[in-house]
């Protein structure tokens, strides 16, 4: 058996089982979870680096907004507030519209 102790979505399991095959699952403390959710989002993120195409990009920010949603929601916030404090990041800040790339910065 495969071993890949690694968070997955709810009906994976549902999905496995419908194959008639046999796995192992367990239910994380909070802790855990939000451990194997920082795992998560980078191994979504190397997916979405990795696509050859547009429609494997959407695909894979797809999954990586799914990891936001539930980031959020292990941190007792919305995507409401998380969207607020983007805003006035990019009013402080800007945001990345120019494709500005620092070389460096002298003292």
């Amino acid at each position: 058996m495969p071993t890949y102790n690694k968070l997955v979505r709810d009906k994976i399991p549902e999905i496995i089982e419908a194959t008639g095959k046999t796995f192992t699952t367990r239910i994380l403390s909070e802790q855990e979870y939000l451990i194997e959710l920082k795992n998560k989002s980078f191994e979504e993120l190397e997916e979405y680096h990795d696509a050859e195409n547009r429609e494997e990009a959407i695909e894979e920010l797809a999954d990586l907004m799914e990891v936001v949603h539930a980031f959020a929601k292990s941190h007792d916030t919305s995507l409401v507030e998380i969207e607020d404090i983007r805003l006035k990041k990019c009013i402080k800040k800007g945001s990345f519209d120019k494709k500005v790339l620092l070389i460096g910065v002298e003292d």
